[in-house]
């Protein structure tokens, strides 16, 4: 009668628990946990503090509410006037949403349109940086007369405002493609248009991304200072006429609301960046491990 053979087989459980608690995992654990608190309660701690400082100096230095009220006054008027805020926070937001929206289209439509005509391209971007370096406090008046008190001016504003800064990063991302990966990609037989989709936008998606958190509270900024021109409802059109009223709480509580919706679209680049280019957080986690 033969013998039973005895086969040893590894213990891929053991393995597994093994590797789960290794050293390094654990310190990436440790270190993607670090990163989440620098970054999240790091900045609520340092806001906690302004906003104490704040409440302290008006209380020691004894400053009228019409000056400065302090953040529990704001905090109360802006609940009891909760009704009105909203009311002029969704044209101002509607109007920023949208503009951003336009402006990325822009911006990719114009960057695309250079990187394929490089005499386009010397010609164009003058002009570009040109047009905005025109402040939107002078144009806002203008668009008003010519075009009423609409959305379109509005629009038209924040893409002027937000377009350029995204351009030239797409620009300067389609150029940076290497060089050598384009020269094999045409001599393995791919057309221009071909090199473009698989090099060229991939190297540029994390200038575009670098672009569009960089303007993203501009959007905010351009759409108030419409609004400050002529508009019917809105967050600027109301803290120009709460300030006529010497309402400063309720102001501030429309300031806080317009910081609060770029915080909002600056941290949904981030979002936006990660369902686009899920690479390029794991390479991010690998360089900071």
């Amino acid at each position: 009668m033969k013998g039973t053979e005895v086969v040893d087989r590894p213990d891929t459980d053991v393995v597994t628990d093994a590797d789960s608690l290794s050293p390094d995992k654990t310190r990436r654990d440790y270190g993607a946990m670090g990163r989440l608190i620098l970054r999240v309660v790091a900045p609520v701690a340092l806001a906690s503090l302004v906003v104490l400082a704040w409440q302290i100096a008006v209380q020691v230095g004894g400053l009228q509410p019409t000056t400065l009220p302090s953040p529990t006054r704001v905090a109360e008027a802006a609940w009891q006037n909760r009704e009105l805020l909203w009311l002029n926070t969704v044209p101002t937001l509607k109007a920023t949403v949208i503009g951003l929206v336009v402006s990325m289209v822009a911006a990719v439509l114009i960057a695309t349109v250079l990187s394929f005509v490089p005499w386009l391209r010397g010609a164009t971007l003058p002009l570009l940086i040109a047009a905005q370096a025109i402040p939107i406090v002078v144009l806002a008046p203008l668009f008003v007369i010519w075009f009423g008190f609409g959305l379109g001016p509005k629009i038209t504003l924040i893409v002027i405002a937000t377009s350029l800064p995204m351009t030239i990063a797409l620009t300067e991302g389609f150029l940076s493609a290497d060089p050598d990966a384009a020269k094999l990609m045409k001599a393995l037989g791919a057309n221009r248009p071909k090199v473009f989709l698989r090099l060229q936008i991939p190297s540029a998606l994390p200038f575009f991304f670098t672009g569009l958190r960089i303007v993203a509270s501009y959007a905010v900024l351009a759409a108030i200072f419409a609004e400050t021109a002529g508009a019917e409802r809105g967050l600027g059109i109301f803290m120009m006429s709460q300030k006529s009223s010497l309402r400063t709480d309720l102001v501030l509580a429309a300031v806080i609301i317009s910081i609060a919706m770029g915080l909002v679209l600056f941290s949904l680049t981030y979002l936006l960046e990660a369902l686009i280019m899920p690479w390029e957080r794991r390479r991010k986690a690998m360089r900071t491990e």
